[in-house]
Order: structure tokens, then sequence, then C-alpha cells
């Protein structure tokens, strides 16, 4: 009997994770193989900056996955984000004819126009519109409604280029195929946010090692989208910049690390043992981490728009590696104006699982997870017990449903395979669109002819003028 999973494989930049799962009749997804692969050597703050060495770790990952499952891998969902990820608002502007009605076209016209804008060095991967502006009312759907001035609101998210094209470069010199490659930041916001959170308005704060990712959502719509280059590796660093090596400042951290400590509770003549006998002040490494982490906070919440910032009735969502920090909320409680602050420590969806890099509910899988949750086509390939002269695997198959079409504000990221083919059938849609228009311009030109002054009397002028050149005759 043929196997069924879905992989998903998260471009981390402490960690790349592949997750092997399956999903259930009843909403579930069981978890049947996780692999993770070191990638500090390999990707820096979000995004691939040695090839040959994320080729290995992806080639690794796949290798242990298949190795569990014992069975081919034919496809995988990707999740990509990292530093050169943000977001710019862009308006587009028609004026309409008087007593014009708003047709799908038109909405379709703006959509267009939004998208073939021109960001030196970046590329679109996702526009997310945010409304209407119909006349001088706001409308998310403005299609029927009759206006003489139309403006489209859009909020487009970018990559720069070269990071977009290595990710895929990466995937294709590893000879894994990509079945779908989503923005990360989106399907975390899907995994752990509630319908509530993201309609009463929120921010999704997600610590990472390197960077530090935010997200508002208001009124179920992303309005914004960045990523700053800091994260719990740069306390780490700064741990070790009192002469700690890396590996024993990063066990400090977890071990004593703390967001916020009142002043009154710090004891002054506590100190912590560094190794080799060496001590420093307990104050003083507080007064490191906090630093930092006030710092890192302070950045997330400056990437609040002020049309917003008194919106935000869902709160902050805290999730990542760093969520897992003590007194992170008292910290955020002492930095941001909001007082309604949770920490995502895991996914809304149901998970089985006994692995213990899932089981651990740190936050830290939450985005994998949630990219498992969206794929929707098996994986699998050719099992390992098939016979030598089986025929050659055809690649992945559908299951239950049919592939996600690539829909504006889904966070779809295309391939550059799959852009060039949209862009070709884009190109044929619009010249065979201009030859229906050239057509249908003849036919109203014919009509206008036939139907003319001289067109018609034609026929009886003749017969007119011919009368009297025979009576002339």
């Amino acid at each position: 009997m043929a196997k069924e999973f879905i992989i998903a494989i998260e471009l981390g930049s402490s960690k790349i994770t592949g997750v092997a799962g399956k999903k259930n009749l009843d909403g579930s997804i069981s978890i049947l193989a996780v692999a993770q692969e070191d990638s500090s050597a390999c990707i820096r703050k979000g995004v691939v900056y040695n090839h040959d060495r994320t080729v290995q770790c992806l080639t690794n990952i796949v290798n242990k996955l298949e190795h569990s499952l014992k069975s081919k891998i034919a496809g995988v969902y990707v999740c990509g984000g990292g530093q050169s990820i943000r977001s710019v608002k862009n308006v587009i502007v028609k004026d309409l004819e008087e007593g014009a009605i708003v047709r799908q076209d038109m909405i379709d016209e703006l959509m267009d126009a939004n998208r073939s804008m021109d960001y030196p060095e970046q590329e679109i991967i996702d526009a997310i519109t945010q409304e209407y502006k119909v006349d001088n009312q706001l409308q998310l759907d403005p299609a029927g409604i009759q206006c003489k001035h139309l403006e489209g609101n859009f909020l487009n998210i970018l990559w720069r280029k070269k990071f977009y094209y290595a990710c895929n470069e990466c995937f294709k010199s590893a000879g894994i195929n990509i079945v779908e490659m989503y923005l990360a930041p989106l399907v975390l916001a899907d995994s752990v946010l509630t319908e509530s959170e993201k309609r009463s308005g929120c921010m999704l704060v997600d610590l990472g090692a390197e960077t530090t990712t935010v997200s508002v959502y208001y009124k179920n719509i992303l309005r914004h989208i960045a990523v700053i280059p800091l994260g719990s590796n740069n306390i780490t660093k700064d741990i070790a910049s009192l002469q700690i090596d890396e590996e024993r400042a990063e066990e400090m951290k977890l071990e004593y690390g703390c967001a916020y400590t009142n002043n009154a509770d710090i004891d002054n003549t506590l100190e912590l043992a560094v190794g080799d006998g060496r001590k420093i002040e307990s104050r003083r490494f507080i007064e490191i981490v906090e630093s930092r982490m006030e710092e890192i906070i302070r950045n997330v919440w400056y990437q609040m728009p002020n049309e917003f910032s008194d919106k935000m009735l869902g709160g902050i969502i805290l999730t990542g590696g760093g969520s897992n920090m003590r007194n992170i909320v008292e910290a955020f409680h002492t930095f941001t104006p909001i007082e309604k602050i949770r920490v995502a420590k895991f996914v809304n969806g149901v998970i089985n699982a006994n692995q213990p890099e899932i089981t651990a509910h740190d936050g830290r899988m939450n985005t994998v997870l949630g990219l498992l949750e969206r794929g929707n086509e098996n994986c699998a390939g050719k099992d390992f017990n098939d016979s030598l002269f089986a025929p050659e695997d055809e690649g992945y198959t559908t299951t239950e449903k049919p592939k996600e079409p690539h829909q504006p504000g889904k966070g779809i990221i295309q391939t550059p395979e799959e852009k060039a083919a949209a862009e070709e059938a884009k190109r044929k849609k619009e010249e065979e669109e201009e030859l229906k228009r050239q057509r249908e311009a003849e036919e109203e030109r014919k009509k206008e002819r036939e139907n003319s002054f001289w067109h018609r009397n034609k026929a009886k002028l003749k017969n007119f003028f011919s009368q009297i050149i025979t009576e002339e005759e």
C-alpha cells in the first residue's frame, strides 16, 4: 500500500528543521519523524549565505527523514523568512466616468498594477489588499458600487532578490523538489493566533535566534511586517564579551537569564560561576541580559504603525525560542503600553507526537508545524521495499485536497519556474484579451458603418441617380 505523508522544512538561523507528518480524518496530525541540522554555519539572520553547506544540511535532513520513514521523499513544503523581508504600503488610483459601477476587472486591474511595481533589488513575494477607497468610503469589496474614484490600498511584502534565488537554488542543487514555498511569518500567524486576536488587533512577535519578526494584524488583515536583526544569540554574544566561552555563555543565558528583574530582588553579593574558577557579579550579568532584551523590545514596539497602536485589543502574542526566557511577559509589560500579553508555546491544531522536540512545547517548532498543517499533497515517493524493477517514481500525488492556487495574501512564494510560467500565462492572456478587444472594436466599427446614414441610404441613392441618368438618356 502506498504511503502518504507530508514533509515540511523550515530554514532557521540556528537549525534547519524537517518534519514528516500524516493528516488524520479527524483533522489532527500525527508526527512520523523529525530531523534537525545545525545551520549556524550556513544561514545567518534567516537567509542563505553559504550555498554548499546549506545544500549539505538539506540533503542530510532528507536522508534522515527517508531513513525514518523507509520511503523516498518526492517533494517538500518549505517556509522562508529572514532579515530581508519587509512590507511596503502602496496605493493605486483609478478615476472612473460619472455613474460608473465598479467591476471585478477594474479591481483586478488595480491589483495587477500594484504587483507590477518595481523595487530595486527587491522581489514582491506577496501583496495583501488592505481596503479599497470608493470615493470617500472604505470598502473591503467594492464590486458593484457606483463611484467615480477608486483607490486600492495594498501591503507589498518584499524579499531581496538574491536571497530569493539563493534559497531556491539550494533546493535545486540538493535535488529536492519544492511542492510549495510559504512565507514563514504568515504560516506562523495562522498556526498560533486566534481569529478573535486577528480581528480585534494584535501583534505577533517571533523571538528567534538571530532575528525577531513582528507582524501586526487588525480586522483579520496583515497590516505590517518587519524583521529586526536582533535575537537571543545577541544576548549570548554579549555575555561572551566578558571573556567567556560562547558555549558557556549560552549555558549561562539559559540557566540564569531573565528578561526583567526588579531592582529590589537583585542580590549584590551573589556571584555566578563562569568556569576555570572564575566568577562574575550577578548584577553585572543581569544588566547585560536585560539591556539587550530592552533594546529588542523597544525595537519591536517601534514597528507598531501609529494608526493601530491604540487598536491592539488582542494584545501581544510572543512565540519562538526567545519567548522561553524567564519574566519575558513582565519585560514586555514594562517596555510597551500593552497590558494583554500571552506566550504561544504551541500551535492551535491537534498534534499527536512523542518526539521530544515536539512535546517540549517551547515555541521553537510552531512555524514548521504550521507549515505541516498547510500541506495538502502527498510527499511520499517510492518505498524502500519496492522492487528494483518497479516503475520510476512519478512524483508527489494529490491527497484529499487539490493544490492551493497562488492567491494574493496566502503567503505563497512562487519558485522562479512557477513565476516564469505565471508571467507567460499572463502574457498570453493579455494577448488574447487584446485580440478580443481588436475584434470587438472592428465589429463595432462595422456596425457603425452599416448603421450610418450613407450606408443605409446607399442603395436608394444609387437607384435614384440611376433613374436620373436613364431619364436623361
